[in-house]
């Protein structure tokens, strides 16, 4: 499928299910996939830790249906899946620090409850075809740049080692039940509706919190070489793929080739907000272990193949994102 081709004729009427589909990725994702014409349903546990809210689906909280629910309930998950056309699965613990200090509760988030998904595929909706959101977390500390995905898996902490693990049984699934999966490794995510309570999620969130409350932002590190990729490139990623048959059984980066140090990114902050400070912070033991230096990643094989790359550019999507919170910063905090 080519990313230029119109989209609207082609997700009219579709049965598509998000799991996360409150939270950051997810959100942006049901809201594209509405206006597109697809018949959305959400779940989404809403764990405080793990960024779902149900702000982010205001604009279109008359048009879709969202059961509040968690993925590791399997009983849960057959009448939701047995009609689905499409699954976009990206319900997950994102946290590296918290995997660490609780490896068990990620181990059934992001282990144990992928292959109770996937059970519940093969045995109710066989024919249902699945977009996986995994990480670049999996490769670890790089031995090479940009990262491709023939680069050795590496992860230097537990939510990585069980991305990959789900990542295995996604395509086990497919080789063995022919389950149509396709798996998306995202680079830095960012945009509106990202959390920015905290640094679970990404970063960037918690930096924009700072700025816009007038506190210095805190950069750990800060010659770190970094890629992002705005949301709505990320969405419309996960559109292509899930629309494209040659796609399935594929593991893809995305990422981008505009890259920044982190004490760039904070410098590009701190000038689209009009000011605001910079306090460069030392590594402590615990985050310096599982730090991966210089990370950007080569998306080369889903452009060859599907015609996608990034529209925003970084800055473009920064000064759009400061924008959205400084008009909703409340409900996000």
């Amino acid at each position: 499928m080519d990313a230029s081709q119109p989209e609207s004729a082609t997700w009219q009427g579709q049965k598509v299910l998000i799991t996360g589909g409150a939270g950051f990725i997810g959100s942006n994702l049901a809201i594209r996939a509405t206006e597109l014409g697809a018949d959305v349903t959400i779940i989404d546990s809403l764990i405080p830790e793990y960024g779902g809210c149900l702000y982010n689906l205001e604009t279109i909280k008359d048009k879709i249906r969202i059961n509040l629910s968690d993925i590791r309930d399997d009983f849960s998950l057959r009448p939701l899946i047995e009609n689905v056309d499409i699954l976009f699965n990206l319900a997950g613990q994102t946290s590296h620090m918290d995997s660490m200090k609780d490896p068990h509760t990620d181990l059934t988030i992001n282990c144990m409850a992928q292959l109770n998904l996937l059970e519940t595929c093969r045995q109710f909706n066989p024919n249902i075809r699945i977009i996986f959101a995994s990480t670049r977390q999996i490769y670890g500390k790089p031995t090479y740049l940009p990262v491709d995905e023939n680069h050795n898996i590496n992860p230097v902490d537990i939510n990585g080692i069980h991305k990959y693990a789900a990542e295995l049984y996604y395509g086990l699934y497919g080789k063995v039940h022919g389950i149509r999966t396709c798996i998306l490794r995202l680079t830095n995510t960012i945009g509106p509706r990202m959390r920015i309570k905290d640094a679970r999620q990404t970063f960037v969130g918690i930096w924009i919190r700072q700025l816009l409350e007038g506190q210095p932002i805190e950069v750990w590190g800060g010659e770190q070489l970094r890629d992002f990729n705005d949301v709505e490139d990320v969405v419309q990623a996960m559109l292509i793929a899930a629309q494209s048959s040659d796609c399935f059984g594929k593991i893809f980066n995305l990422g981008s080739e505009e890259k920044v140090s982190l004490l760039q990114l904070a410098n590009m902050l701190q000038e689209l907000n009009g000011g605001g400070d910079i306090n460069i912070m030392t590594y402590p033991p615990e985050r310096k272990k599982i730090d991966i230096g210089d990370y950007y990643s080569s998306f080369e094989r889903f452009r060859t193949m599907t015609g996608w790359e990034p529209a925003r550019s970084l800055g473009e999507t920064l000064r759009r994102t400061l924008v959205y919170y400084s008009d909703h910063l409340s409900y996000y905090i």
